[in-house]
């Protein structure tokens, strides 16, 4: 169960070796958090991370979980819930793709959404219903401010993440009033591996500022949490650009 001040003292974090998702775990670690799930694709990375994580005191478990297999999703995280209540599961997993490629090969661009979007769908809709079962937990959600209006440099992530983010704020409605809280979380530009090489953004975020922007709209119950917060009037800004002018914006 969640403590007095509202902060998750079990945690699922699916997208074990995800930085913002280690990041998120070390800062709620640091809050009082004792058992971590961590699920994703066997590796040494997963168990590494999982090491890390037991140094600063926590009672850490790896899985294996794919989410490009949905077939086992119900199975694979429903021996998670078996083993007690889990307060939080912070959807973490995603790939940007390579642009440029993926329009030329589109088995990678469905890759990309396949993993971002029906992944992700699959794994929510799961963990909701184990959620609802125990009566109380967050699902955090991990979209991005590309997802509001996608550019031509990477209009395929940004469309899965904006199936993504439509998904997620459906499924906060549709659990209003169970006791389970969903909160979408829409970062920008952030500095990780995954970016490394890119052109910075502006704005650009790191995953500790990301772990910390989680962590308060955990306590305040958010229901959509930008990272950082100005993103909301950049976009809101972008959204209305007349489509012509919108096509020069550098990318």
């Amino acid at each position: 169960m969640k403590d007095a001040f509202g902060t998750p003292q079990s945690l699922l974090v699916l997208g074990g070796t995800s930085e913002i998702g280690l990041a998120t775990a070390r800062r709620l670690i640091a809050r009082r958090a004792r058992t971590v799930w961590l699920a994703g694709r066997p590796s040494r990375a997963l168990e590494n991370a999982a090491a890390e994580l037991r140094t600063l005191g926590a009672d850490v478990h790896t899985v294996a979980f794919d989410a490009l297999d949905p077939t086992a999703h119900e199975q694979v995280l429903g021996k998670i819930f078996a083993e007690g209540d889990i307060d939080m599961v912070l959807l973490a997993f995603g790939v940007l793709g390579d642009q440029a490629n993926d329009e030329a090969e589109p088995l990678a661009a469905v890759r990309v959404a396949q993993t971002n979007y029906t992944g992700a769908v699959s794994a929510s809709l799961v963990c909701a219903g184990a959620l609802q079962a125990q009566g109380h937990g967050s699902i955090v959600v991990l979209s991005s401010v590309a997802g509001e209006r996608a550019r031509r440099a990477n209009f395929i992530y940004g469309s899965s993440k904006a199936g993504l983010d439509a998904f997620a704020q459906g499924l906060g409605d549709a659990l209003h009033g169970t006791g389970v809280h969903v909160m979408v979380v829409r970062p920008g530009f952030v500095r990780t591996k995954m970016t490394a090489g890119l052109a910075e953004a502006p704005l650009a975020t790191t995953p500790e500022a990301v772990a910390t922007a989680i962590e308060q709209g955990l306590r305040r119950r958010s229901e959509t949490v930008w990272v950082p917060g100005a993103l909301r009037f950049v976009m809101s800004a972008l959204r209305h650009v007349p489509r012509p002018v919108f096509r020069r914006l550098p990318d």
